[in-house]
């Protein structure tokens, strides 16, 4: 877990100096351990000239496999849904931190898209130890150049 967690950190600090190095960026504001944004799975709010945008950032370093994994279930066994189900989020920052490779996924759209067309895509799932027990993570793994083809908006940018 605590591999999972430098990622994660790792992957929001990139992302926030990415942002607040852009002209048009007013204020980013980590919100990761804020309780009330974590229910609605919002990482990072960004100000920006035209007003705030709430932004979810998934770290990954499986660069490899040229697939996104959207995790459909956090908990299994607690019947916990993915962080890509119910983040309340406008954008999903889905960063590679091995390469540096940012997506930006327009949500909800990239969501709904991800409903209709999810069955096509294969189920993988990772058990994580906790104390004398563990918990299962399930997703389906989505090939990049699939919802880069499908869905509009989505935009990769080299950091």
């Amino acid at each position: 877990m605590s591999d999972g967690l430098e990622v994660a950190k790792l992957a929001a600090a990139d992302i926030v100096a990415w942002l607040s190095s852009k002209p048009e960026t007013i204020s980013v504001i980590n919100v990761e351990n804020n309780p009330a944004f974590q229910s609605r799975d919002i990482d990072l709010i960004w100000t920006t000239h035209k007003g705030e945008v709430l932004v979810e950032v998934k770290g990954d370093r499986w660069n490899r496999t040229n697939n996104f994994f959207f995790e459909t279930h956090s908990n299994l066994e607690k019947g916990t849904p993915g962080c890509f189900i119910y983040t309340e989020a406008d954008w999903l920052f889905y960063y590679f931190v091995n390469t540096r490779l940012l997506y930006k996924l327009p949500m909800p759209k990239t969501r709904d898209w991800f409903g209709i067309t999810m069955n096509r895509f294969r189920e993988r799932s990772t058990t994580t130890p906790v104390g004398n027990s563990h918990y299962t993570t399930v997703g389906r793994l989505v090939p990049i150049t699939t919802v880069m083809l499908e869905v509009p908006g989505v935009v990769r940018q080299q950091l």
